[in-house]
């Protein structure tokens, strides 16, 4: 026997044993898999309930009651439930890159639209807490929605909050108001009552000569559906042709 044929045996030996092997490990994954699909959700992951904020996230949430008490405040909210974007793209690959991220406390009016984004961070945050914060505060921006940013050990009071949130409007300077003033009016005899001035003018309340369709219509914008238990193999929409 020559050596190219002991060559050629012992290539076949080796062929036939990488075979062998990668077919039990194929059937021992698949045997895995599918006693992985038998398990039931509830008896392999027993559930227990836990607490949705922390000890910190309560003082914040506890500051922002009390700050705005004519506004709602909810609670880890995820960004795809506030924020709607284009379909051109997939909406899967959106979802997993920003869209399942919650933001920790969503300060909105009473007709549910979101005016600010506040978030609590630990005193050091590790890397990859800041890249989430990045894409976040990136999308928050884009989207023209507020964010504050407060730490666990400098959470501020109720005044200070509702300040950062909604910021008082400048008032006006001294000249300034001075040069609104109306001369006329100032000048005005004391006898005059002012009760005859406004009785001379049209009745405010009269509705009788009104066109309603004038009125202005206020639009409630709906949230976008949830999509927690949607099928996430979304495809490119095309764009449409202008």
């Amino acid at each position: 026997m020559t050596t190219f044929q002991i060559s050629l045996g012992l290539l076949a030996i080796v062929l036939l044993l990488a075979w062998w092997w990668l077919r039990q490990r194929g059937s021992a994954g698949s045997a895995s898999g599918k006693s992985a699909d038998r398990l039931d959700t509830v008896t392999g992951w027993p559930p227990q309930p836990t607490r949705v904020l922390s000890t910190q996230e309560r003082l914040a949430f506890g500051t922002l009651a009390r700050a705005m008490p004519e506004y709602m405040i909810l609670a880890q909210v995820p960004l795809a439930r506030f924020i709607n974007v284009p379909r051109r793209n997939s909406y899967a690959d959106w979802l997993r890159r920003i869209g399942n991220q919650c933001a920790d406390f969503v300060v909105c009016d009473m007709a549910a639209q979101v005016i600010a984004v506040v978030e609590v961070q630990v005193p050091q945050a590790g890397e990859r807490a800041q890249k989430r914060l990045t894409r976040m505060q990136r999308t928050l921006k884009a989207a023209k929605v507020p964010l504050l940013i407060w730490t666990e050990n400098a959470i501020p009071a109720a005044d200070a909050a509702r300040e950062q949130i909604l910021p008082k409007p400048e008032a006006p300077a001294a000249g300034a108001a001075q040069v609104a003033a109306s001369p006329v009016v100032a000048a005005a005899p004391a006898f005059k009552p002012a009760v005859a001035v406004a009785a001379v003018g049209p009745n405010p309340f009269d509705e009788a000569d009104r066109d309603s369709t004038q009125d202005e219509m206020i639009e409630l914008l709906e949230p976008p559906p949830s999509t927690w238990y949607d099928d996430l193999d979304t495809a490119p929409t095309p764009l449409k042709k202008r």
